[in-house]
């Protein structure tokens, strides 16, 4: 028997449940501008090696549960030998998922080659525990109103 931490569920309208199975909390986001790997121009090919984790810009509190709640979906002993680095980027509250490998080229340089997938997430709300719409306790909800000011953001 498999014993899961996290459960991502992929709704119809580019909307994605990412819940904490074992008490919560359940983050649901907007899905947008996904590309596969093979549809990013010099990507690179994907291994079986576990990837380094980087977290940037979730300085809230509300980003702190958030961010550990998308780094918890990693395995938490990544492989370097595989040099492969998942980051979640929050800007403006969206936050950016791009996969990448790091190449040394020589002892001073290093690229990096894309391997995908790559997409964005918006938060559209936090709940505790686990996912439950009818009688759930939220945490957060994103309101249209809220994004009247240019200046003030969430995560």
């Amino acid at each position: 028997m498999r014993e899961f931490d996290e459960t991502v569920v992929e709704g119809e309208d580019e909307d994605v449940r990412w819940i904490g199975t074992a008490k919560g909390p359940t983050c649901h986001f907007k899905l947008t501008s996904i590309k596969c790997g093979r549809d990013i121009h010099g990507h690179g090919r994907v291994t079986a090696h576990k990837p380094e984790v980087i977290l940037n810009n979730f300085n809230t509190r509300l980003g702190h549960t958030v961010g550990r709640q998308l780094a918890a979906f990693f395995p938490q002993v990544p492989e370097f030998k595989g040099r492969q680095v998942a980051t979640f980027h929050n800007q403006r509250d969206f936050i950016f998922f791009p996969r990448h490998r790091y190449i040394f080229k020589d002892g001073k340089r290093c690229d990096l080659q894309e391997l995908g997938p790559r997409f964005t997430l918006k938060l559209q709300f936090l709940q505790k525990g686990t996912c439950n719409m009818k009688y759930g306790e939220y945490e957060w909800v994103h309101r249209p109103e809220m994004d009247t000011s240019r200046r003030r953001f969430f995560l």
